[in-house]
This record gives structure tokens, sequence and C-alpha cells, in this order.
């Protein structure tokens, strides 16, 4: 007999998401795929809570193996429950609210509207203790603690006003750690919506209770325009007086060509090649000023990049080493709060920030070379560890945090802090997302209505699009279709839809307060162009204009080409950082900025 053909690395992905579909219980039975999502709605998003409380929703399981030495499920995500009526209300409005483009007034956000004063949105305090009690009597009473701040957090707030937040005590407990040793904190945030990510009481505890300092880093700043950049450091600035702001970037002129593209363009730039190190740097010296010798961390980020930029081809060879510490729990739960900085001589960074803020990705900038793993999925990171980056600077990793506020759950799942695979109702986020995105003319959709006739009549009227609609047009451009019945697959569409957004492909920005009125100040500011140096845009080429549409034209064409898989087909596995690598190729021809990724923000392109 012949011997069977092995199976490609394509047919293998497309048996492992059928297996995946059949293990959630999508049977695709139904007289339309709108029926088959309903039929989904209460069988594929199970309950994967292993705790008696039924309130509350664990996610991300992972599986659990006799060779490694910690849990990597003590630190997923712990949401609360929402009950199915809640979740059955909002797929029927996703059915029926049309959709209305709101006004860029909408866009703007105010971190007190986010964080209000007089609803104390506090996160949980360590509890006091002494060297006399016993491991289990602190445990003990630091479970009882939380329950209590818990207990206190919903009595303040009405049910349903407060954003998803994390009720996992093991997560606070590394947070305490965190904070505990650290000198200075660099608190990381998505320049997309800086507000949201960005806890005043965890800045007014760690710089007066604890008389320590931090330095905001605004991550992925290549996904906002310039002026928007400028415009939100300086209104942190303004709200924070006494806060140490840096812009950061790990993908330096390296712009998505088509929304659909899976990898960036450009060459691939190693670690040290990000945006922003020397300026976390320079943050670090002047808050130490002298008091600790930093100075071989500056060599170190100057001998990494010349390193890179001479060995393209086997830059691992000579990499050197990096001495990594795992905490255990007995040497991180007998630790008391020190008021000496700067111990023995180190300066040591505490890296805090929600999921999907690219934490993982400044961490292996700082280092300079990856040594933890990339993923879209929030809560990646599972447990606690310590990066020497030289002999008197040491780095501290924490699990992504959700702290509690009152901003609307849709914004908290557009910026990623919520897993998309986990979601029982993905339209409202979708809807929420076209309505504040020019989705027509970046997606090129057809009403389902119009998806038989062969071209629409002159003058006829527009029709009207529900989120359901969006969903059904792109599982039918995308090709999503059901396992068994061929359907159009609307749920997969829509994780497919909030995974663009979350990855930066369809690019919703957040703005600060009043501007809109002062647009044009912030298009003219005097730091405009050091900006567009950090997001490294260079001057704009000749002819880009005419390639830019001719790359729209083809990705609209032909939607499951092979360059133009989106994320879904790798479905929250590991992102290698999108060409973060030490491998480059080689590039005669410098980079330039393919597309105009900001007509989804309706602004100017600057290069």
């Amino acid at each position: 007999m012949p011997r069977k053909k092995p199976f490609s690395n394509k047919q293998k992905k497309k048996q492992l998401q059928v297996k995946r579909e059949r293990k959630r219980g999508d049977t695709g039975s139904g007289p339309s795929s709108r029926n088959a999502s309903v039929e989904r709605g209460g069988e594929r998003q199970s309950d994967t809570s292993d705790s008696e409380t039924t309130d509350i929703r664990k996610i991300n399981q992972q599986p659990v193996s006799q060779e490694v030495k910690y849990d990597p499920n003590r630190f997923r995500l712990h949401f609360e429950k929402e009950s199915k009526e809640e979740v059955e209300k909002r797929k029927k409005l996703a059915r029926e609210k049309i959709l209305q483009a709101v006004c860029d007034k909408e866009l703007e956000v105010d971190i007190n509207e986010i964080y209000p004063s007089d609803k104390c949105l506090s996160f949980p305090r360590r509890p006091s203790w002494t060297y006399n009690m016993t491991r289990d009597s602190l445990l003990k009473k630091e479970e009882k603690s939380y329950r209590d701040y818990l207990d206190d957090m919903h009595s303040r707030n009405a049910p349903g006003t407060l954003s998803h937040f994390e009720h996992n005590l093991e997560t606070w407990r590394q947070l305490w750690r965190v904070l505990e040793m650290s000198d200075i904190i660099l608190l990381i945030v998505d320049i997309r919506h800086p507000v949201l990510q960005f806890p005043p009481d965890l800045y007014h505890y760690f710089t007066k209770d604890l008389q320590k300092h931090v330095i905001l880093v605004l991550n992925k700043v290549d996904l906002c325009p310039p002026p928007l950049v400028i415009a939100w450091k300086h209104y942190m600035a303004s709200q924070f007086p006494n806060l140490n702001i840096v812009c950061f970037t790990s993908h330096p002129g390296q712009p998505y060509s088509t929304v659909l593209q899976k990898k960036r363009t450009g060459r691939k730039p190693g670690w040290s090649d990000a945006g922003g190190l020397l300026d976390i740097y320079k943050a670090c010296q002047e808050i130490t000023s002298g008091r600790v010798d930093i100075s071989s961390w500056e060599h170190k980020i100057q001998r990494d990049a010349v390193a890179q930029r001479l060995d393209d081809e086997h830059p691992d060879e000579e990499a050197e080493s990096v001495l990594v510490e795992h905490q255990s729990d007995s040497a991180m739960e007998m630790s008391s709060s020190s008021n000496e900085l700067y111990k023995d001589g180190v300066l040591t960074l505490g890296c805090i920030g929600f999921p999907n803020v690219g934490k993982s990705s400044i961490i292996n900038s700082l280092v300079g070379r990856k040594v933890v793993s990339v993923s879209r999925t929030p809560g990646h990171t599972k447990y606690f560890q310590t990066y020497y980056l030289t002999p008197t600077v040491k780095l501290c990793d924490c699990p992504g945090l959700v702290f509690p506020s009152r901003v609307n759950k849709e914004l908290q799942i557009l910026s990623g802090i919520y897993p998309v695979s986990q979601l029982q109702d993905p339209y409202t986020s979708v809807g929420y997302l076209c309505e504040r995105t020019p989705f027509l003319s970046v997606l090129k959709l057809k009403h389902p209505s119009l998806q038989d006739e062969p071209q629409r009549e002159q003058g006829a009227e527009e029709p009207k699009w529900t989120a359901f609609d969006v969903c059904e047009a792109w599982a039918e451009r995308r090709g999503y279709k059901t396992a068994k019945a061929a359907r159009n697959d609307v749920y997969r569409a829509a994780n497919s839809l909030l995974r663009l957004a979350i990855d930066g492909r369809l690019c919703l920005c957040l703005r600060p307060p009043g501007y809109s009125c002062l647009k044009e100040h912030w298009e003219n500011h005097v730091d405009l162009q050091e900006i567009i140096a950090l997001q490294g845009r260079a001057a704009k080429v000749e002819g880009a204009g005419e390639r830019e549409e001719d790359e729209d034209e083809e990705s609209s064409s032909e939607p499951e080409e092979e360059r133009d898989r989106d994320a879904d087909d790798d479905e929250d596995g590991d992102d290698e950082d999108e060409g973060c690598g030490y491998r480059r190729q080689k590039n005669k021809n410098p980079p330039v900025f393919t597309t105009n990724i900001f007509n989804v923000l309706r602004e100017n392109k600057y290069e």
C-alpha cells in the first residue's frame, strides 16, 4: 500500500480548529447562522471555574504537567460571572440596534470618569503582620482582609456599574511583593487608551505611602498619530505633576501594510531596536540622582545595539547570559516592606501593568533578548521572576492585573483585558467598535441582505447595519463556516474583528478631554518630530500613496490569500512579538510607511 503523505502545517491547523469547535459544542446545526450562534451561546462558552463560588469565573485554564514545578493556573484571571439573562439581553441588542457613528467628542475620555474619587476604587492592601506570626496565620489574615475589601467595594458600587476586575488573591499577592521590593515602578499602559490602565490609587499609594517613584511608560506609540501621543503625554502630566512619563515602542517603523496582514512590514528588528530604552534609563538616572551607580545599564543598551547591527546572521552565539531568579513563596510571604532604597547598591525596577499592554515585550527589550514569552492572551504571565539587567540593575516582573474601575465592559474587551476566546457575547463589543471607526471603508464589507444581488441599483437606499450584520458580512468575506452545516460562523467572525482591534490592525484610539478643540495645536507642537523619530517613520517616499491604494485593492480581492491570513488562524497562541526576534532579513531599502493606518481615526498621516 502507498504511504500516506504527512499533513502540512495548514492541514494540521485546520484539523485543530475543527477539534476545538467540536469540543466547544459547535455543531453548526440550525436554520441559519444566526440561530446556530444562539445555540452555541449557551454551550460553547462553558464555565471553566473549578471553584465552589458560583459568581466567579476562572478563565485561561492551562494543562498541568508533572515536570513543571509551579502551578500554571495559580494566577488565572478571576472575573465576576455574568448572568445568562444579561448575556442574552446584549445579544438581542446586537441584532436589533442600528449602528450610528459617534462624534469625535465621544472618543474623549477623562480619567475621573473611569476612576471617580467618590466611589473608592482602590486596590486591596496587604494587612500588617509581624515575624511572630506563622505562615498559615498570615495567609488567613490576608484572605480575610481581601474578603472585607470585596464586600466594601460591592457595597459602595451598584451591581453592574463596576468593570471586570481581578478576583484572584494570588495575583494581588504578587503585586504586594513587587511593590515592597521595588525602588521604582514602571507602570505600563497602552497609548491607545492610557486612562483605562492607570489606576490613580496605585500611583498615590506608591508615591505618598511608600515614598517611591513611578515612571509611566506609554507603550505602542507606533499605533497612534504623533499629535495624539503628545496630547496624552501632556494630559497625564497635568493630572499627575510629579509623574515621570516615557514613550515606548517595540515596533519602530513597522506599520501594517493591510488591515488583514498578520506580520508587520519592513525588516525584523531585534529587541534592542525598540524605541524608548534610553528614555527609561534617563528617567531612572534622574530619579536616583547618583545614589546608585547605573552607568553599566547605559553601556549595556549601547553595547546591545552595536552588537545587533554587527551580527545580523548569528547574534545568539555570543549573547550575554541573563541571571534569572525564581522567587519562592516562602521568600516572598514573610518579606516586609523596606524603607531602604537601592539595597546593596542595586536599583530594583518593578514592572506593573494591565494584561495586553505589552509588558513582556518591554521586559524583553530591556533585557536585550527574549526571556519572557509574548502572547495576545490576557493573563499569559504565570509566575513572578526577577532579571538582572546588570549587576546594579534588577527588574521584577508581575502578572498582569485588572484594577476595579467604572469603564464599560465593551471598551474593556477592546483594550484586551478579557480573553476574546472566552467571551460569551462578542457582538456588542463589535458594535461599539464599528460606531467609532469607519468599518465599511476599512473592511470593505457587503451587507448580508445584498449578498445574492449581482449589482446594486444606483440611487438605492443604503442598508442599515447592526453589529450582527457586520459579523455575518465578515464571516462571508473571510469564509468562516461552521463545521457541519457550513453556515456563516458569526461567532468566529466577531472574535476575528475584536482581535484585529486589539492587535492594532483596526485601530481605535481614545483621546484626552479637549483634544478636538486643540487638535491644531497638537498637530503643530514642537515635540512632533521627536515622536515621529521615536516611531521610526522615515520621510515620505514618492509613490507610497500609489502603493497604498494597490495594496488595499489586493487585500479586498482575495480574502483567503496566504499573506492576508489574520490572527484567528493561531488563536490565542504565543506571539513571537511579530518579528522582534534576533534574525533580521537584509533589506537595502529603508522601510516605508506604506499605508495610512490612521484612516480609521479620521486623522491625517504623519511621517
